[in-house]
């Protein structure tokens, strides 16, 4: 099978061989992405169902409406509000000479993603739910209507679950800065921004939020996978392309042995990760509970405290889990297990009860921890802040708990420990339906950004870090002086950061 994989490679790359010098040049790709722009915008109907752009039809309806678009809007502001959260987690986690490289990655992806996900990503995604106007025309696969919500889709509540949903794109797309920090050109992971949130994300999350056919398919009396806020549409697209894409772009410089023995690089900034994990548990009460698009679903209130309860239970297990190791309480393993903890029980939240979600933000640790094992210790994979474990391991163990801990008190979904088998049959299926999407695509996405423009940065940007070659601006300069308006420069007193 490897003979035949190896052939088939070499065939597509003599194909586009000839192609290489013209793909690399930059008019070139801006006429393919203009191209691509004006057949998916002239590509519309010309005829949409009637939109309501003012909300006054809608309002009419149902005076309800405002009370659920205000809750909706405001958790997908503190959703959006996550960005700031993992890029202070992954900042903390990396070397100093990196900063303004992964603060650039951090704050543009989601930026490129958003714009793909406008242009093509939310039609893909929910095109033929008809959950909203402007949302008629698709199939179990895919969608096709709602591109750049234009016609039927200048509706003021498709809208706003256009920007809960893009929110919920731009997390799994910079889920993977952190996994390819350090050496990943910034060119080529702006590339793998836009195509995610145009092309990757919106599929898979098709198939399960979309009326796709993973969200009806019925195994055993169970009728469809479920995952209420994200363990696998999110979590598990964000980390599976995350270790792709740090498989790809290969280990950073001396993180590995020539035994395959791996090197400990440590962080510039343990402040930065504390913070960013405060901001990032904050940010999951919109994310969760957010999920039910509606202030009157009174369920919110136990979706927002199961949250919690994973979240706290996974940061104890893991420091004292890594106490009893050592002896010592390491804060970075308290925080990836509160992240882990709330990771596993995105899926799950609204379907349990809380004993249960103590359990599940428990047991995410040890998947948490197996996963990190079988990256580093056995694919020999540099994930430079350990994001694979926690939303590849944890979103894969929440899947699972769906199928385990659902009581059928909401939406009559149904697990083990209510008699039922079939929801966790399905929820196998969606996890290995990821793995074969995500591992496809995402393969053949950094496989082309690298025979085109390039992956990885040289041997000597790396080593003198990313942040002069790619942007000449340091994030701690050595001349810290500071020139205004062409007067006498001012010196702080101290870099703000210790290197």
């Amino acid at each position: 099978m490897k003979d035949r994989l190896s052939d088939t490679m070499e065939s597509v790359k003599s194909t586009l061989s000839p192609l290489a010098p013209l793909v690399k040049r930059r008019w070139f790709k801006g006429l393919v992405m203009a191209f691509i722009l004006f057949g998916a915008f002239w590509g519309l109907p010309a005829i949409a169902r009637a939109a309501d752009p003012t909300g006054t039809d809608t309002f009419n309806a149902n005076p309800n409406s405002a009370v659920n678009m205000a809750w909706t809007l405001i958790t997908g502001f503190l959703v959006w509000f996550m960005q700031l959260g993992f890029a202070f987690l992954g900042a903390g986690l990396i070397r100093s000479k990196n900063q303004t490289n992964y603060w650039t990655k951090s704050f543009m992806d989601f930026c490129i993603a958003s714009l793909g996900f406008w242009a093509f990503g939310f039609a893909l995604m929910f095109g033929g739910s008809k959950l909203f106007p402007g949302l008629d025309d698709g199939n179990a696969w895919i969608g096709f209507s709602g591109f750049f919500l234009s016609g039927g889709a200048y509706d003021v509540s498709t809208i706003m679950m256009w920007f809960f949903q893009m929110v919920f794109a731009a997390t799994a797309t910079t889920i993977v800065a952190g996994a390819v920090a350090e050496r990943m050109k910034i060119s080529a992971y702006l590339a793998y921004a836009f195509i995610i949130g145009a092309l990757i994300y919106p599929l898979y999350g098709k198939w399960i939020w979309g009326g796709g056919w993973l969200g009806s398919l019925s195994i055993a009396g169970a009728a469809g996978a479920r995952d209420f806020a994200g363990s696998s549409v999110v979590h598990m697209v964000g980390g599976l392309a995350a270790l792709i894409g740090a498989a790809m772009v290969g280990p950073r410089i001396g993180r590995f042995n020539k035994d395959g023995t791996p090197n400990n690089i440590k962080g510039h900034n343990l402040p930065f990760v504390v913070i960013g994990t405060f901001i990032l548990f904050f940010g999951w009460f919109g994310f969760n509970p957010g999920s039910t698009l509606a202030a009157t679903d009174l369920r919110i209130s136990v979706i927002a405290v199961n949250t919690f309860l994973a979240g706290v239970t996974g940061a104890v297990v893991a420091l004292y889990w890594v106490f009893a190791k050592t002896g010592k309480m390491d804060i970075i393993m308290g925080c990836n297990g509160s992240l882990v903890g709330l990771v596993a029980v995105t899926a799950p939240a609204a379907y349990i009860a809380p004993w249960a979600a103590v359990l599940i933000g428990a047991i995410a640790v040890p998947f948490m921890f197996a996963t990190n094992h079988v990256v580093e210790r056995v694919l020999k994979v540099d994930d430079a802040v350990g994001a694979v474990p926690v939303h590849l391991g944890g979103g894969m163990w929440g899947m699972l708990a769906v199928g385990i801990f659902a009581d059928g008190t909401y939406l009559g979904v149904k697990g083990l420990i209510a008699g039922e088998i079939g929801q966790l049959i399905l929820q196998l299926v969606a996890i290995g339906t990821v793995f074969v999407w995500v591992g496809v695509t995402a393969f053949l996405t950094f496989w082309a950004i690298r025979k085109s423009i390039g992956l990885r940065a040289s041997r000597e940007e790396e080593l003198q870090g990313l942040d002069i070659p790619e942007h000449g601006i340091e994030a701690y300069p050595a001349d810290s002086s500071i020139t205004l308006g062409g007067s006498t420069p001012v010196v702080p007193k101290a870099l703000p950061v210790t290197r």
